[in-house]
């Protein structure tokens, strides 16, 4: 028997909103201001997902706990199968040296560490979002931050920051294409929207960044860099999404920023370095004159240390190229040795698929059935083509295999409690959506009317919140979001896409993000203090592209593509 959605299950849509919105703030509260440790603010906010479910919903116990399931096993592979790869190689590159190497080199560069959070989170971190996306950018370059010699909490707050803009044309443009399917508009169109809207705050992002390192005092400093950097990926990301498409947008864009602004600064440098002071998290007052350089390694070792992380962003690149993830994933007939049910087995997740169904105004059918699906693409996943770099690193890095199996023993190890806490906060946003609540909570937002424009891309950073991903994001409420437009007469390209380029502000307040990072930087039982410095500017952005939005609703229409 197929369960349908009820999204006012108490008839009283505030009571409804309310019981639909319990398990996400009581997480974020657990985690923020009750101090809980993350795994146990994750298990109790699933706790009260089931309860809402089951209880308010009217949503059958086995299908609410089958949810539950699918999202764990999801939390673990491919999000958590990231984390284990990007860790892996990092700690091998700790092992051999290499890092000590990778951080002066971006030294030599500057020794600014506001130029260095550009180079490495914003430029390097959108080249990796638009390869791979799913984690790993957000994981390699806060590691890479503490690496560099950032406090551990900052370098997870600045990677998350820098995460934002790139997000919506992440993994090969899949959240715009995923957007595309389920609302039926034209890919093109709304990649060319997304690319007039997100420009903006590509140049916003950097001073942003810059900004939280250290005020307008430090900003003021290092202008010149922060508008090349913003500048040179802002004006890619316009060209490419609207003549040519979503899919290498970030990683054209992630190149040309970073060698632009590794460039550039080797003519400019600012008049004062400004560095963190000696007592860890927070900042000092800037340093003045330049800082005496460490000895500069030889051109050859530099290239050394840095070549595990050009083997990734390869393995990345090709992993998200569309024929080598069907050859990976034994897709066509061409590839008919390798079985797509060796390489990519499917398996319908019991009591869960095709027992839930949407209803209208969450759909534009009558009746919507959601498929439930488990899919072990263990050879086309990401985590998997950054273990494929790090096995090829072992070799080069000169470390013995004994050695780098006991190493990734470890790694699994210290790893056990963030994958725990990831599991558990993917089974809450899985039975969330089965459930219908996250549609209860979008409809309360639908209820805005004039308003609805700015509106339509808090929908977005709250399903991004909520899901920890932009593409389950615009899944989730693409449909919702042209079935409002049209009931209201606003243009449902506009809506829709604002829910791609509002939700890309959301990525940095998900339970799954901030877990990440706090792993990455070894900054485990943390997340309520990031998640405290990162909201309040998750918020702020998010607000702005609202505005944005609601602009070109109007006296800025002339910006949407006809």
């Amino acid at each position: 028997m197929i369960w349908e959605h009820v999204y006012d299950p108490f008839q009283w849509p505030l009571a409804s909103t309310l019981a639909a919105l319990l398990p996400l703030a009581l997480l974020l509260g657990l985690l923020a201001f009750a101090g809980w440790p993350a795994h146990r603010a994750a298990l109790a906010g699933l706790a009260a997902a089931l309860a809402v479910a089951v209880g308010a919903a009217g949503m059958p116990a086995d299908a609410a706990i089958a949810a539950a399931v699918s999202g764990a096993a999801f939390g673990l592979f491919p999000i958590g199968w990231i984390i284990v790869g990007a860790m892996f190689l990092f700690r091998l590159s700790v092992e051999a040296g290499a890092l000590d190497v990778m951080k002066r080199s971006v030294t030599s560069l500057s020794a600014d560490r506001r130029l260095q959070a550009l180079l490495i989170a914003f430029c390097f971190g959108a080249f990796l979002e638009g390869a791979a996306g799913f984690g790993a950018p957000v994981a390699i370059s806060a590691a890479l931050l503490v690496g560099a010699g950032f406090p551990a909490i900052d370098a997870a707050c600045l990677a998350l920051v820098a995460n934002t803009a790139p997000v919506a044309f992440g993994a090969l443009g899949t959240p715009i294409i995923t957007l595309a399917k389920v609302s039926g508009l034209d890919e093109q169109a709304i990649s060319a929207l997304a690319g007039r809207q997100l420009p903006f705050f590509s140049l916003i992002v950097p001073a942003w960044m810059v900004w939280m390192m250290g005020g307008r005092q430090a900003l003021a400093g290092v202008w010149p860099a922060v508008l090349v950097c913003g500048a040179s990926f802002a004006i890619v990301q316009f060209a490419v999404s609207n003549l040519i498409g979503p899919a290498l947008v970030d990683v054209a864009g992630g190149i040309v920023s970073l060698v632009t602004l590794a460039c550039f600064l080797h003519w400019w440098q600012p008049r004062v370095i400004w560095r963190y002071g000696d007592g860890g998290p927070g900042t000092r007052p800037p340093t003045s004159g330049r800082v005496e350089s460490e000895p500069a390694d030889a051109p050859g070792r530099i290239a050394w240390a840095w070549a595990p992380w050009a083997f990734v962003s390869l393995a990345v690149l090709l992993w998200g190229l569309p024929p080598v993830k069907a050859f990976l994933e034994g897709r066509g007939s061409a590839h008919a040795w390798l079985p797509a049910a060796v390489v990519a087995p499917e398996f319908p997740v019991p009591r869960l698929h095709g027992r839930v169904a949407k209803v209208p105004p969450a759909t534009r059918l009558g009746r919507e059935i959601e498929p439930a699906i488990y899919r072990l693409n263990w050879l086309s996943a990401a985590g998997t083509a950054l273990l494929v770099a790090a096995l090829v690193a072992v070799p080069w890095l000169g470390i013995p295999w004994r050695r780098a199996g006991a190493i990734w023993l470890d790694n699994l190890y210290r790893l056990a409690g963030p994958l725990l806490t990831i599991a558990a906060m993917l089974g809450l946003a899985f039975v969330t959506r089965y459930s219908g609540t996250d549609v209860t909570l979008g409809l309360a937002l639908t209820q805005t009317g004039s308003f609805y424009p700015f509106f339509a891309a808090l929908l977005g950073w709250l399903g991004v919140a909520l899901t920890g991903s932009d593409t389950s994001s615009n899944a989730m409420f693409g449909s919702l979001q042209r079935v409002t437009a049209e009931q209201l007469g606003l243009d449902p390209l506009l809506m829709c896409t604002a829910n791609s380029t509002g939700g890309v502000m959301g990525k940095m307040i998900d339970a799954q993000s901030i877990v990440v990072s706090a792993t990455a930087t070894g900054s485990h039982r943390a997340e309520g203090a990031i998640l405290r410095r990162v909201f309040p500017h998750s918020v702020a952005l998010a607000s702005l592209v609202g505005l944005l939005v609601w602009l070109q609703s109007g006296i800025l229409a002339w910006m949407v593509p006809g």
